[in-house]
């Protein structure tokens, strides 16, 4: 899991980086990622939720859409990303479409 918290002039630059993202995913299709971005409710601050396969890598670094929307993060935002290794303890249904 990875955090952070935008400038608020920003918001919509982000957002538009991560559909980037999503399309490129879309198209290129790769093996061993679920991945997940929410906006929380206060507007500026996000959330990405990555399960990666042991065996395949980071497929997100793979992209280079996900490549064009790290690479400025930092002036993007008022907290920088902070990343959460989360163990699952269980889920059901998890993001099914």
């Amino acid at each position: 899991m990875v955090r952070y918290t935008l400038k608020a002039d920003r918001v919509a630059e982000n957002e538009q980086l991560i559909a980037a993202v999503f399309a490129e995913l879309e198209r290129t299709a790769p093996a061993g990622l679920c991945y997940a971005t929410f906006r929380l409710p206060d507007g500026v601050s996000v959330m990405h939720l990555a399960s990666i396969a042991a065996d395949v890598g980071n497929p997100l670094m793979a992209t280079a859409a996900f490549r064009r929307f790290v690479e400025a993060i930092a002036d993007r935002c008022v907290e920088p990303p902070v990343t959460t290794e989360l163990a699952m303890l269980g889920a059901y249904r998890m993001f099914a479409s």
